[in-house]
C-alpha cells in the first residue's frame, strides 16, 4: 500500500505522445508518396486514351447556328447517314493551330466529312481564324456558351470524335490530331465503321 505523497511515474502518456508524433511525421510522407505514384501514372498515360462515357452511345441532341460567315450550322441530325468526324476547336486554342494543317489535308482528300464545333469563341475571332487559316469543315456549329460541348463530355479543346453512320460516338481523341493519329487510328476506324454500316444494309 502506498503512503500518501508517494509519486508514481508512468511511461504510458509519454509512449502515446511519441506514437502520435511519429504518425504526424509519417503521414505527410505517405501522402506525398501516394501523390507521386498517381502523378507518375498519369504522366505515362496518353491523354488521347482517356475513355469517354459516351462511347457507343448516340450523339447528344443539339442544334447550333453556323459560325459567322458560314451558311451551314451543325446539329445531331446532320451526324446520321454517314461516318464523320466532329472536331471541337477554338481560335484561341494553340493546339488547334497545331492540328489544323492535318485537317486541311484531310478535307482536300475528301476521305471523310469533318464537322467543326466552335467552342466558346467570339464570332468575329472564329470567322477571322477560318478565313485566314482555311476552313476544312463541311459544317460548323457555333457553341457560344459551351453547353453542347459539355453534353459531349468535352474536357477541353481540341477534341475530335468519330461518329458512326447511325449517329453513335465511336471514338474520342483528346488533344491535337496528328497525321500519324489520322493514318494509324482514326481513318482505319472510319473504314471499319463504313464496312459495318454496309453489312447492316438490307
Amino acid at each position: 500500500m502506498m503512503a500518501r505523497g508517494d509519486i508514481v511515474h508512468s511511461d504510458v502518456p509519454d509512449a502515446q505522445h511519441t506514437t502520435r508524433r511519429r504518425r504526424l511525421v509519417v503521414l505527410p510522407v505517405v501522402l506525398f508518396a501516394g501523390l507521386a505514384v498517381v502523378l507518375a501514372w498519369g504522366l505515362t498515360r496518353n491523354a488521347s486514351d482517356i475513355p469517354s462515357a459516351l462511347i457507343g452511345k448516340p450523339v447528344p441532341a443539339f442544334s447550333l447556328p453556323p459560325v459567322k460567315g458560314r451558311t451551314l450550322g451543325l446539329s445531331s441530325g446532320d451526324l446520321r447517314g454517314e461516318v464523320s468526324l466532329v472536331n471541337v476547336f477554338a481560335s484561341w486554342c494553340l493546339a488547334c493551330r497545331e492540328e489544323h494543317p492535318a485537317f486541311m489535308q484531310l478535307a482536300a482528300s475528301r476521305k471523310v466529312p469533318l464537322h467543326g464545333l466552335n467552342y466558346k469563341d467570339q464570332p468575329d475571332d472564329a470567322a477571322r481564324w477560318l478565313d485566314t487559316e482555311g476552313d476544312p469543315y463541311t459544317r460548323t456549329g457555333a457553341d457560344l456558351n459551351g453547353r453542347v460541348a459539355i453534353d459531349w463530355g468535352v474536357y477541353g479543346v481540341p477534341e475530335t470524335f468519330v461518329v458512326s453512320a447511325n449517329g453513335h460516338i465511336a471514338y474520342k481523341h483528346i488533344g491535337a490530331v496528328t497525321q500519324e493519329a489520322l493514318e494509324k487510328t482514326i481513318l482505319p476506324l472510319v473504314e471499319r465503321l463504313r464496312a459495318e454500316a454496309k453489312e447492316r444494309q438490307p
